[in-house]
């Protein structure tokens, strides 16, 4: 049984919604900046999730928050420093969008999100961290943590050891004067408005010095990142959140919220799904810093289904690890397509149903899995010019290929294009040599070559043909395979390693592969 039909059904057996009705499952993303492709493995949990409650029967509603109520706390990489340094501290949805069009910071790189949500397959309903506040459905619950600020202090310091000062209140006001939230610091509540300075330095925020009181209700605050956690579970009636790793330890994150859900605002925490990370070439890094590490990078590099393979396919106790310039590009697609010859072998099993999962519901009806050339095949041929990508691909499935066929290879090839022209390594990366390279090869090696352009003077050889006679000189020569293959890449590409040699022998025109084997030799 896959990871997600297991949460489902534990869900379906164990709970019911707090309305009675309909389960909310809820996720949420900061956005400041370009979004790391890690935070689409919580999209992609609490979406297959609600897809699999639905399919066993059980209406669920997936929510999605754009948290644009959170400060701007530093600028990345890839903006104008000059242009953004005053906006630090201030709200996202005050910050200004890098381009035109956008109504702010937020909704500019939030859009880019979505986009790479629906790409994937999902389509939350989506809301605003602004709304939500600025229609009052937080203002009691701001009202509650701020007349328990001791027990919020109290909790704080128990379960994750963090201690505040006896003042601390567990609100971040925006600054009436400057506009700022990341440098005022909350004091004092009299039961409608508090007291606040706004003189706290942190990093490039520059505070405007200006003190005073309001009243913080209707989006003038917000409450801090674990109150703020666990009052929007209260707000919405949340039945089903999870969260990564790094928030999921003793003392972490959720742990604080859950004890504030608990004891502050009377409310047992949503059903939890704690997952692994999403790591970029074995690294959590920052996708302000990782070029390849945002969500859009890693979407761009493959059609929807894989992408969503990429997303739901390890269990989420597992970590997820795709370097954009390594193997495990190529390596993916090689998933992808041997989940599908499963599915043509008739097989009903997880992997057959991780094919069907890679689809969002609308297409899984009457799904089939179309034959497709390897991704590394294809990524070979779109960099040699002689070769016609349909015919080859002919060739390799043995069959004239369908209409499916053809446009998923069509596909594929522009996929390849763009990441031999973009991440691809060196070692992916073919030129044909127009002319015959100088190398020095052994006597084995121009006996080997010499034989293999007689082998060819008698006519016409599919790649099947060449592979096997290619094995027959390792014992008839004999010569080491190392010895045979490199003799053969260096020759036609001037490196020491290439695609399968009979294959891409077979491609190119006889009489030039004879000739570029005799001068080889002489």
């Amino acid at each position: 049984m896959l990871w997600a039909d297991r949460i489902a059904s534990e869900i379906r057996d164990t709970r019911t919604p707090r309305d009675g009705k309909t389960f909310l499952i809820r996720d949420e993303k900061t956005i400041s900046g370009r979004v790391h492709v890690g935070s689409m493995r919580g999209v992609a949990i609490h979406g297959l999730v609600a897809e699999m409650l639905a399919e066993q029967g059980v209406a669920n509603e997936f929510r999605f928050e754009i948290g644009d109520f959170d400060p701007f706390d530093s600028i990345p990489n890839y903006l104008d420093v000059g242009k953004f340094r005053e906006h630090l501290g201030k709200p996202l949805y005050a910050v200004p969008s890098p381009e035109p069009g956008f109504a702010n910071y937020a909704e500019y790189f939030g859009t880019e999100f979505i986009e790479v949500h629906k790409k994937a397959g999902f389509s939350p309903n989506y809301y605003r961290a602004t709304e939500l506040y600025r229609s009052g459905k937080m203002d009691s619950l701001i009202k509650t943590a701020l007349e328990r600020a001791s027990d919020v202090r109290k909790i704080l310091k128990e379960v994750s050891g963090s201690e505040k000062d006896w003042s601390w209140l567990p609100v971040s006001v925006v600054c009436e004067k400057c506009g700022k939230m990341m440098t005022t610091r909350a004091y004092d509540f009299d039961g409608e408005t508090v007291g606040y300075t706004c003189d706290k330095h942190p990093d490039d925020a520059v505070s405007c010095g200006h003190a005073g009181r309001t009243a913080p209700w209707k989006g003038t605050a917000k409450l801090f990142w674990k109150v703020d956690w666990a009052a929007k579970w209260v707000a919405q009636g949340v039945d089903i959140e999870g969260g990564g790793k790094d928030h999921s330890t003793k003392g972490g994150s959720r742990d604080v919220a859950n004890h504030i859900a608990r004891k502050v605002f009377n409310y047992e925490p949503p059903f939890d799904i704690p997952y692994e990370f999403f790591l970029v070439g074995g690294k959590k890094m920052s996708s302000s810093k990782g070029r390849g590490s945002s969500a859009k990078d890693m979407c761009d590099l493959f059609p929807p289904q894989v992408f969503r393979l990429a997303l739901i396919g390890k269990d989420i106790r597992e970590q997820i690890d795709v370097d954009p310039a390594g193997e495990s590009v190529p390596r993916l697609y090689d998933w992808y397509d041997e989940l599908g010859t499963g599915v043509r072998e008739g097989k009903a099993d997880d992997y057959s149903r991780l094919y069907t999962l890679c689809e969002p519901p609308k297409n899984r009806a009457g799904l089939t899995a179309p034959w497709q050339m390897r991704f590394r095949e294809v990524a070979f041929i779109v960099q040699m010019p002689h070769l016609e990508l349909h015919k080859e691909a002919g060739k390799a499935k043995g069959a004239e290929l369908t209409e499916d066929e053809i446009q998923r290879l069509e596909e594929r090839a522009r996929y390849a294009k763009f990441w031999l022209a973009t991440y691809a390594p060196e070692e992916f990366k073919y030129e044909l040599q127009e002319e015959t390279p100088e190398v020095e090869l052994s006597q084995v090696q121009k006996k080997a070559l010499t034989v293999l352009a007689d082998y060819l003077q008698t006519g016409e050889r599919t790649g099947e043909e060449l592979h096997l006679r290619l094995h027959e000189l390792k014992t008839e020569i004999p010569i080491q395979p190392k010895e045979l293959f490199q003799a053969i890449y260096r020759i036609f590409l001037n490196r020491d390693s290439g695609p399968k040699a009979g294959w891409f022998l077979a491609g190119l025109p006889r009489d030039f592969v004879i000739t570029r084997l005799n001068e080889a030799v002489q």
